[in-house]
């Protein structure tokens, strides 16, 4: 089976953590760049791929995966060898999906809420409970020195967390401790990372000179 993959893609955006594992695993890869600021996301052509008008989005021969946990796991699974998700059985699998699915289920609308300025609706209406148990829980995860969100083992859940904390610390929209702050820069300091932002900050500059 082919592993080729392509990437709906635009810089300074939430796409931007999965060039990131494209990077880590060498996946074999073609880009689809979008313009966000000229509002691209929203022309037919995309909206017939992601109705949501939303990136990313990974398409891999037939099969269309979007939402950004789904696809970190479709990608990194295309690569078992890297070792990414733990399998079926694996004592990390549960506490794996539980985070892949928190990030969606409650972290983002959680920060979106904050940054809207949305007032909290009662917990038993909302998908997160809190804005403040969120962050504590976040916190907690990595208060415990371990250099990895599921302990001393890498796991493609670092690369949607790291990336979503290292935004979301840059926004102000998280705060700030040491074991954040470091956990976020533990990330972006590997040399994918390195490579990939390195590589949308070119992207970035050729869309902001209309290139």
């Amino acid at each position: 089976m082919s592993r080729f993959v392509t990437l709906f893609h635009a810089p300074n955006s939430r796409s931007a953590g999965v060039r990131i594992l494209i990077e880590e695993l060498q996946a074999e890869h073609e880009l689809h760049v979008l313009d966000l600021p000229r509002q691209q996301q929203r022309e037919p052509a995309y909206l017939a791929v992601n109705p949501m008008g939303k990136v990313p989005a990974l398409l891999h021969d037939d099969v269309l995966v979007t939402e950004q946990a789904a696809i970190y796991q479709y990608l990194a699974e295309l690569y078992p060898e890297r070792g990414l998700v733990p399998p079926v059985g694996d004592p990390l699998r549960g506490a794996f999906l539980r985070w892949m699915v928190f990030y969606g289920s409650c972290f983002e609308p959680a920060m979106t809420d904050r940054a809207l300025k949305r007032e909290e609706g009662a917990p038993s209406w909302s998908p997160y409970g809190s804005f403040d148990s969120v962050v504590q829980l976040v916190q907690q995860q990595l208060a415990n020195g371990r250099p990895w969100w599921l302990g001393e083992r890498l796991t493609v859940a670092d690369f949607l967390w790291g990336h979503a904390l290292a935004d979301m610390l840059a926004f102000q929209m998280m705060p700030a401790t040491p074991a954040v702050e470091a956990y976020a820069v533990r990330l972006r300091s590997r040399p994918a990372a390195q490579r990939a932002l390195a590589l949308d900050a070119e992207l970035a500059a050729r869309q902001a000179g209309g290139s």
